[in-house]
């Protein structure tokens, strides 16, 4: 039977206090990136190098905030997820329960970073040809975009979908994707051109490479009919 207590117990959006978020009223450094507050780690009963030490409970919770993962987080201290559950749920971890509330705000601002550049400026995928990759183009997700947006600014952008936004809302995402398809053909040119001034390149060095094959061995077929002049004559 598996033991109820040592599952992970999910933590609600909800569950993030605002003093972990960044404000306005926040110094500069915080409204940039978020700061980790200083915390007494969950004391243990037994001192083990190989345990939850309140070395690894600070590592745990610098990498909570750099990967908005809790798994993440525990893999990289070398630690289950259970265990930074375990010590979250402890009686005296009011300290740990603040700093990972902190990491995780961190985080998930962090993942939305990489969303909205994801968002804005697409993402290189391979483009094949007969099993082999060839090149890669760059694909745009309107659905990711228009989430993004919605979360960044609810009141303009509060559709249900790109079908339901405003024809200004519209308009402006038709420039942006006309504006990212001629930057995308401009890249692809360049790098045909380059392409094929590679391919000319290495075609003439192998015709250089066969020309002056071909005359060394005249070279040596002349040098061998002057060392036999008489070699021919009857």
């Amino acid at each position: 039977m598996t033991d109820q207590s040592r599952l992970p117990v999910p933590v609600p959006a909800d569950a993030i206090s605002a003093e972990a978020i960044p404000s306005e009223a926040d110094p500069p450094e915080k409204r940039r990136r978020g700061t980790l507050p200083d915390f007494d780690p969950v004391p243990r009963q037994t001192s083990r190098h190989d345990g939850w030490t309140a070395e690894r409970q600070r590592a745990f919770i610098a990498a909570l905030a750099d990967t908005g993962s809790v798994k993440a987080a525990a893999h990289a201290v070398g630690k289950a997820a259970e265990g930074a559950y375990l010590l979250r749920r402890h009686p005296q971890g009011r300290g740990f329960r603040k700093a990972w509330e902190a990491a995780l705000a961190i985080g998930v601002q962090r993942l939305e970073d990489v969303a909205m550049e994801r968002a804005l400026n697409g993402v290189e995928v391979p483009v094949y040809h007969f099993g082999a990759v060839v090149g890669t183009r760059r694909v745009y997700n309107d659905r990711l975009l228009m989430f993004m947006l919605r979360n960044r600014a609810p009141r303009r952008f509060a559709a249900d979908s790109l079908h339901n936004a405003d024809a200004a809302t519209r308009s402006h995402l038709a420039r942006l994707k006309r504006e990212w398809r001629r930057e995308w053909e401009e890249e692809q040119a360049a790098r045909d051109e380059a392409e094929y001034e590679e391919v000319f390149a290495s075609i003439d060095a192998k015709l250089d490479r066969m020309r002056q094959r071909h005359l060394e061995a005249q070279a040596a077929e002349r040098e061998q009919d002057d060392d036999n002049p008489e070699q021919d004559q009857p």
